[in-house]
C-alpha cells in the first residue's frame, strides 16, 4: 500500500497538526509495516497557487510549452500522480481564519481536474478517485462546537474528498489550543490517544 502524508501547517515543529499527522502515520505504518510512505510538506515546499499559467499549461501540448508552462505542468502532474497512486492519505489540516491553509488549498486545486480526479456525467459530477482511506489531522486555536464557524476547514476537506469519490474519511482533532498551556496539552494528548488506536 502507498500512503501519502501531507502537512500544510506553517508552524514547523511547533505545529499541533503536524504532531497529529505524524502520530497517525506512525500508527498506520506500525499496523502495516509494508506501507510505502510518500511525504509532502506544503509549507516547506509550497505548490504555486492556481493561476492562468496553470490552466494554460494543461491546455498546451507538451511539445509547445515554454519553460514557465513546463514548470506548471510538472507540478500538476507530480501532485496528481502522488494522489492517484496512494491507497491511503493522511492530511494535516490546521484551521487558519476559519478555513484551511492556502498551501493546502493550492494542493486541492491541482487535484480538481476533470477526467483525472472526477468527471462530469449526464447526472452530474462523479468522483474517480474512490477506494482510498483518508485521515485528516486537524487543529484549531479556538473551540468551535456550536459556533457559527463550526468546523469549516474540516468540512471543506471532506467536500473536496467526496467530490473526488472518497468517502472513507476520519478526523483526528485538537482544538482550544490557544486557551492556555494546560488546555493545549490536554487537547493534544486526547487527539494523540485517538490516533494511537485508529488501527487496533
Amino acid at each position: 500500500m502507498k500512503l501519502l502524508h501531507i502537512d500544510s501547517s506553517i508552524l514547523g515543529e511547533a505545529s499541533a497538526s503536524r504532531q497529529l499527522s505524524r502520530a497517525v502515520v506512525d500508527a498506520w505504518t506500525a499496523a502495516q509495516p509494508n506501507a510505502q510512505v510518500t511525504y509532502r510538506d506544503l509549507a516547506a515546499e509550497p505548490i504555486s497557487h492556481f493561476s492562468g499559467l496553470t490552466l494554460a499549461a494543461g491546455a498546451t501540448p507538451a511539445d509547445q510549452r515554454n519553460d514557465a508552462l513546463k514548470y506548471e505542468a510538472a507540478i500538476s502532474e507530480a501532485t496528481m500522480k502522488e494522489f492517484l497512486e496512494a491507497g491511503a492519505i493522511v492530511i494535516g489540516a490546521p484551521m487558519y481564519n476559519f478555513s484551511i491553509s492556502s498551501q493546502l488549498k493550492a494542493w486541492f486545486d491541482r487535484l480538481a481536474v476533470a477526467g483525472k480526479a472526477f468527471t462530469y456525467t449526464e447526472t452530474g459530477p462523479k468522483g474517480l478517485a474512490g477506494g482510498k482511506k483518508v485521515i485528516v489531522a486537524t487543529s484549531a486555536g479556538g473551540q468551535h462546537v456550536g459556533q457559527p464557524s463550526g468546523y469549516a476547514h474540516e468540512e471543506y476537506v471532506k467536500l473536496m474528498l467526496n467530490f473526488f469519490g472518497i468517502t472513507d474519511i476520519q478526523v483526528v482533532r485538537a482544538e482550544g489550543l490557544a486557551y492556555g498551556d494546560e488546555a493545549r496539552a490536554n487537547s493534544i494528548k486526547a487527539a494523540l490517544e485517538q490516533a494511537s488506536v485508529l488501527f487496533k
